[in-house]
């Protein structure tokens, strides 16, 4: 069978109305550099009405190429509005290519009827507007998905039952577990609790109302995250309550029956629709995607990752050339049976410390996990202990609670930061290496193996990995947070994902492992009480004692030479 092309093949007798895209489009359209020549005009057909499972109507834009001929269809379903930016990005970057799009606003959203729960009518209203869709005289039958984030979560959603139309998707930075964006080990992760709140609020209202509910959270997140107790305190910033924000921040527990069909992780183990997975190594999400990615190869599907050296914002703005260009191949391969700017490999990974690029067979790659180990002096070395005995210790106060610098957010404070002033605090501990003499390769998951004990018997415990440049300066490369709750006194034994990395220490270099009692306001703060952080009015002073034999864990490799 012949490539298809997107330059016109003999298609159904569809006139397409004369309306033009939006102007704002236009003119973001013509800022961007780096992108592949239009192919094609496009055409606009905006305010469609489109019915949901319970026959509300999804308002829905129809984006197209201004040429005769057939060509695939991409269903982007969105919570947040269909103008800015994603009139631009989704509807008419990928028209001029030579695909229809339709930008579909969620139920409840962006003028759309119905009321808008969280994550719970998506399937349904994915295989409703199907329905839709096969009715079309313009649709040929071949369709993708693509979009980030919430739109990353509504591909998931549709892939439980896919349709037989369905031949490929791309998830950029995206959601398919919303227990694991607002928690970690059982700890809210308050800052993007927050900032998911504003944007699923008013982002779909316009970028204006956005900014300025986004405007107002910056301006109150102090008095807001340290309320006493934090239960509603959001609402300043917000405009008022927000029922699922609170439903949200009061189900801690992962398996509370509210919590029950949210995530989609099920959905990738039995799919057959080949998929292209986007992230950033600071992505808030960055972890789901590698979940997605090992469960799609271990089903057998056709997959391909791209992780970059981007926040969850950055990889949609000053990574989008490159988002772009790998989402676009993937759909022509797949919805053109034109596999020419498919890339070799399966995995493509930035490399931090060397700002460069690296083709992979696999994530992560083989490995072998080395021990770094904790000393007196602060120092880190590869030589286990010889005996077992309390290390060194702190006091976390949750009155100051330790601050959060950088790392994997969804605000504009995400991604690598100078650790220095953080590090100075006397609730910080960090143990650091002599500095290397030879280059040291980390590829894969990064973990800390911890002996802990405590006065309280509750606490957090916030473990990050740093390269320290031969200037002092200390950057965070990945993290993880684990809660306790312990015997007082007793050492208790606990394993803290930190996320994964490819990143090079340079001759020179040293690395840091940065040890704390949270990270506040990226988390909501432990009490030390054993109380609800969301109810807390009151808290306890915690002392954490690290014992030896607790283990940084790095993945080292020389396969990036």
């Amino acid at each position: 069978m012949p490539p298809r092309t997107p330059d016109a093949v003999a298609g159904p007798a569809w006139v397409p109305p004369a309306g033009k895209t939006p102007l704002s489009s236009r003119m973001m359209r013509a800022t961007w550099r780096g992108l592949p020549a239009k192919r094609h005009e496009v055409g606009w057909e905006p305010g469609l009405l489109v019915p949901a499972a319970d026959g509300s109507p999804l308002i829905t834009d129809h984006y197209f190429p201004r040429a005769e001929g057939d060509f695939p269809t991409l269903l982007v379903r969105s919570p947040y509005g269909r103008g800015l930016p994603w009139s631009p990005q989704y509807g008419l970057l990928f028209a001029e290519q030579g695909f229809h799009v339709v930008l579909q606003s969620c139920r409840g959203t962006g003028g759309s009827g119905g009321a808008f729960d969280l994550w719970r009518n998506e399937a349904a209203d994915g295989q409703a507007t199907m329905s839709w869709l096969r009715k079309q005289p313009w649709f040929d039958g071949t369709l993708g998905t693509v979009g980030p984030s919430y739109l990353g979560y509504v591909q998931w959603a549709l892939a439980l039952d896919p349709p037989p139309e369905l031949k490929a998707m791309v998830v950029q930075v995206g959601l398919h577990d919303p227990y694991a964006l607002f928690y970690a080990d059982g700890a809210l992760r308050l800052e993007n609790a927050l900032a998911v709140g504003a944007g699923m609020t008013y982002q779909h209202q316009g970028m204006a109302p956005f900014l300025r509910a986004t405007l107002r959270l910056q301006r109150g997140l102090r008095a807001i995250t340290t309320a006493q107790p934090l239960r509603g305190a959001y609402e300043s910033a917000l405009g008022g309550e927000v029922p699922w924000l609170d439903d949200v921040m009061t189900h801690p527990d992962a398996k509370a029956t509210y919590w029950d069909g949210a995530s989609l992780a099920d959905s990738a183990e039995r799919l057959r629709v080949p998929t292209a997975l986007i992230t950033g190594w600071y992505d808030a999400l960055v972890d789901q995607t590698f979940e997605q990615y090992d469960r799609l190869r271990q089903s057998g599907c056709e997959t391909a990752l791209l992780v970059g050296p981007w926040t969850h914002t950055s990889a949609l703005q000053r990574g989008w050339p490159e988002v772009f260009a790998e989402s676009l191949a993937w759909l022509r391969a797949h919805l053109y049976d034109d596999p020419s700017g498919l890339r070799p490999t399966a995995v493509r990974v930035h490399i931090g410390g060397e700002n460069a690029w690296r083709d992979l067979d696999e994530w992560p790659p083989a490995a072998a996990a080395t021990s770094w180990y904790p000393i007196s002096g602060e120092h880190l070395t590869q030589q286990p202990p010889t005996a077992s005995a309390p290390l060194t210790s702190f006091r976390y106060d949750p009155a100051d609670p330790t601050p959060s610098i950088g790392g994997p957010l969804l605000s504009r404070t995400a991604g690598p930061r100078d650790n220095s002033t953080l590090e100075a605090r006397s609730d910080v501990l960090t143990f650091t290496s002599p500095p290397l003499t030879e280059p040291l390769d980390i590829l894969g998951p990064v973990s800390a193996r911890l002996s802990i004990s405590t006065d309280t018997g509750h606490a957090d415990i916030f473990t990050r990995l740093c390269d320290v440049n031969p200037q002092g300066r200390s950057v965070n490369i990945c993290d993880g947070l684990g809660r306790l709750q312990t015997t007082e006194h007793v050492p208790s034994q606990v394993t803290v994902p930190m996320s994964s990395t490819t990143h090079r220490f340079a001759v020179g270099h040293r690395i840091r492992w940065q040890i704390s009692g949270g990270a506040h306001p990226r988390y909501a703060r432990n009490p030390g009480t054993g109380d609800s952080p969301v109810d807390a009015t009151s808290f306890a002073p915690v002392r954490i004692t690290v014992h030896t034999h607790s283990a940084l864990m790095l993945p080292s490799s020389s396969g990036l030479a």
